[in-house]
């Protein structure tokens, strides 16, 4: 399963930014997805992930409210759409495929090579 990443870039605080990551699986409503982000000098945490259906959706305590986690199997694609941007959410954010037809959490074995997202104060 190959996953590319791509939407990330320079944006204001309070501003939006909306990341897509493409699978190339032909089973891709097969796989629950997530997105993950890595700050500099800091470990990757989780943001969001969202059942193979779109029905279910989960997200980290501190972007919800904020992001939103969507995906379209009729394209292979998930979204991760970010509003009221803070300095914080300065990292590279990496989206992650699991093969799951059940509900959070999943382990993720497939990774994309991650989109920069820089929030500027």
């Amino acid at each position: 399963v190959q996953l590319q990443a791509s939407g990330g870039g320079l944006v204001q605080a309070g501003g939006s930014l909306r990341l897509s990551c493409v699978s190339s699986t032909r089973t891709f409503s097969s796989y629950a997805m997530g997105w993950f982000r890595q700050a500099p000098g800091k470990e990757r945490e989780f943001v969001a992930a969202i059942n193979w259906s779109g029905s279910g959706t989960y997200l980290a305590d501190s972007v919800e409210g904020r992001f939103t986690i969507s995906r379209d199997n009729a394209k292979n694609t998930v979204y991760l759409q970010m509003n009221s941007l803070k300095p914080d959410d300065t990292a590279v954010y990496f989206c992650a495929a699991a093969r799951s037809l059940y509900d959070y959490p999943y382990e993720f074995h497939y990774w994309g090579q991650g989109t920069l997202v820089t929030v500027s104060s």
